[in-house]
């Protein structure tokens, strides 16, 4: 990351790496190529920035979304309605209309009650609703507690003890036509056993299926692979092969199945940063907080997920590389990084070592391209924070050449 092309930016702001969001979606098809039957939809609650959008689109992959809102705004960005599903527990009327009005590929519906519903809207508006039902398999993912929702006491999805019920209603319900199952156990999950047990419980779940004579087109089984947080430069590409595999060895599909995937994170985590600016360094008794002009308002994920970023000191990293000597122990210290948001949970990091730092340095905090802008807010009626490309801010510095 050049500095002289940041350095007159107005802070805080996302910064995409396009370049690197497009290997990642080249190493992801270079995967699919070898699964024919295997169908990726971009989990747009990720990120929703039309810069992102315009490669995912590109890269001709499907879209999930959990609200009205985004099928609006993938529709807007020439998604076609074929491409679309629509998950969530909580869907409204309005929603449910839009979905049908549209016919998108399915809703994933995840209770008895909604699916009474769409069958009601999709009955007075003669449509057909196609659906896939979102099974609860009761696995456990490795993951943090917040984002774990495949156990039997998580609000998503259809008890697995209630499928075979379910699916009998599915059938006496006019203007439905059910197309599969859906499962998503959580996600940040980096070990790839959590995706076994999520295989083996689905084929647990077909065989019983298969007795009772019933068979479903399409298996989806969700996102959920993680990206590395530690070391974004050292592996900015996610384990495609290894999460492929895992189902590819382990999923029973039955013949002519396809097997559907919402990945969101392991595509766009890593391809943006955002960029703040350090206001004051405080020197406390016991402590050095380093305060910057980014907060929780612009990144959640540490305050509401105690999630963890690599943070790094741009300003002194390139007077590094210039002067070509090496950091001593006496040239870094230990801060606290916190934002200026009227909350004590406004902390991107505690005890983080980084090289000295100034008021006006730039830092970086990495792999926020997913759940960074898309979550951003008001609060404190602060403005939304800019985003930026790479090549739009050389472009910028080229033109004011």
């Amino acid at each position: 990351m050049n500095i002289d092309n940041i350095q007159g930016t107005r802070t805080p702001f996302y910064l995409y790496d396009t370049d690197l969001l497009r290997t990642t979606l080249a190493a992801l098809q270079a995967e699919l190529h070898h699964h024919p039957n295997y169908v990726v939809h971009y989990a747009v609650k990720a990120n929703a920035n039309p810069c992102i959008l315009r490669e995912i689109k590109a890269a001709g992959l499907g879209i999930d979304c959990v609200s009205g809102g985004e099928i609006r705004t993938v529709l807007d960005a020439g998604f076609r309605p074929e491409q679309i599903v629509f998950a969530g527990v909580g869907k409204a009327d309005w929603e449910i209309q839009l979905g049908l009005d549209h016919g998108i590929f399915a809703f994933n519906v995840e209770s008895v009650p909604e699916l009474e519903v769409i069958s009601h809207l999709a009955q007075q508006s003669k449509k057909t609703a196609n659906i896939c039902l979102r099974i609860n398999p009761n696995v456990g993912a490795h993951t943090h507690e917040l984002i774990s929702t495949g156990r039997a006491e998580d609000k998503f999805g259809i008890d697995m003890r209630d499928m075979a019920d379910v699916i009998r209603l599915c059938h006496t319900l006019p203007h439905l036509r059910l197309r599969g199952l859906h499962f998503h156990i959580g996600s940040q999950i980096l070990d790839m056993d959590d995706f076994v047990q999520l295989a083996e419980r689905i084929n647990e779940l077909q065989a019983e299926l298969a007795r009772q004579g019933v068979a479903v087109e399409v298996i989806n089984v969700g996102g959920g692979l993680g990206i590395d947080y530690d070391q974004p430069n050292e592996n900015p590409v996610p384990d495609f092969r290894s999460f492929f595999n895992a189902y590819a060895q382990h999923l029973h599909l039955l013949p002519g199945q396809e097997l559907h995937f919402e990945l969101g994170r392991a595509i766009v985590g890593q391809c943006g940063s955002l960029l703040t600016r350090v206001l004051y360094v405080k020197e406390g008794h016991e402590q050095r907080f380093v305060i910057v002009d980014a907060g929780m308002t612009e990144l959640i994920r540490p305050a509401l997920y105690q999630a963890q970023h690599k943070i790094e000191n741009i300003t002194q990293t390139q007077n590094l590389r210039l002067t070509d000597w090496q950091f001593l122990d006496a040239d870094t210290a230990l801060y606290d990084v916190v934002g200026p948001i009227c909350e004590s949970s406004d902390v991107f990091a505690r005890d983080i070592t980084l090289p000295l730092t100034r008021r006006g340095d730039l830092l970086a905090i990495r792999s926020a391209g997913a759940y960074g802008e898309t979550m951003a807010s008001c609060y404190n009626c602060r403005p939304l924070p800019a985003t930026y490309t790479i090549e739009e801010l050389s472009s910028t510095l080229d033109d004011e050449a």
